[in-house]
């Protein structure tokens, strides 16, 4: 009953976790590019709204800011990998280092109470803050499956799949990169918007480990989706549907009285069985023997 109790409260966090997921889901699954700057541009979106909605800004202001805001974190990371050569995961790593004090300026103090503020999504309001976040899920798969079906979402996916190929048919690649992970940590930081409004609070601290998250609810997503459909609005919920997934079994812990700290180890051993899954599933499939007529014979 304590677990069926929690399944609103549990169902909240994960849609706002997966709008997360979706835009680690842009750097790391579109664009092959392992971007570690999300620890800071969530917590960057969090603080940014916060200290707007502390001093009486509309919420929906707020949130635009804090987006803008994490597009800009977006946009260092991809300056330091295209325009100073410093590799992906270096150049995350550095903005993620410089942004704890980018936004310890930005909130002023490590925690920020928004008890008494106008709030868009509320744990003490959970089915109206649901039905707000599957309105917010909803229209960010649909403009992400508008956007990656034009010309310059197609050239984003080119460049992923292969940067050298995209580049000989004439994409700028650099520019291509630059946009994809300007999108994606501003999605993050829309997360931490919604995320600081939820908790009623946002902390300095509420990014630590949000890229195993966001990387669980990925792997999971796409291994429970892969065989339904490799559309990619399908692919995009996949997303949303591995953060819930990963949550349900994150609550079923807390539940059972496990030990809280061994929740990190089981966030880890969590992505790492669903990396694992494609490796092994090629690893003990069926060899083919080719014969010289054409056919295939298991």
């Amino acid at each position: 009953m304590i677990y069926l109790n929690a399944l609103p409260g549990t169902i909240g966090q994960a849609l706002i976790w997966g709008i997360m997921a979706i835009g680690l889901f842009i750097s790391y699954k579109i664009l092959d590019f392992a971007d570690l700057t999300v620890d800071g541009s969530l917590v960057t979106g969090a603080g940014t709204c916060a200290v707007l909605l502390a001093n009486n800004v509309h919420v929906a202001i707020a949130i635009l800011v804090a987006m803008l805001a994490g597009m800009l974190c977006g946009l260092a990371t991809a300056l330091l990998h295209t325009k100073m050569g410093i590799p992906p995961i270096m150049s995350g790593i550095l903005t993620q280092l410089a942004l704890w004090s980018v936004n310890l300026k930005i909130m002023g103090k490590a925690t920020i109470s928004l008890v008494g503020k106008q709030l868009l999504v509320a744990r003490a309001d959970i089915a109206t803050s649901i039905i707000i976040l599957v309105v917010f899920v909803g229209v960010v798969i649909g403009a992400l499956y508008w956007f990656f079906g034009t010309k310059l979402g197609c050239a984003i996916r080119a460049t992923g799949c292969n940067e050298d190929m995209a580049r000989a048919q004439g994409v700028n690649t650099n520019t291509t990169k630059i946009l994809a992970l300007v999108i994606s940590n501003g999605l993050v930081a829309l997360s931490g918007a919604l995320l600081c409004q939820y908790n009623g609070s946002a902390d300095i601290n509420m990014g630590r480990g949000a890229i195993v998250i966001g990387l669980a609810a990925v792997i999971i997503g796409n291994v429970i989706v892969s065989k339904i459909s490799s559309n990619f609005a399908v692919q995009l919920i996949g997303a949303i549907v591995g953060s819930i997934v990963y949550y349900l079994v994150y609550q079923l812990v807390i539940c059972l009285e496990w030990d809280t700290d061994l929740l990190k180890l089981l966030s880890a051993v969590l992505v790492a069985v669903f990396l694992a899954v494609p490796h092994f599933k090629q690893k003990f499939a069926k060899p083919h023997i080719v014969l010289d007529g054409g056919e295939n014979n298991a």
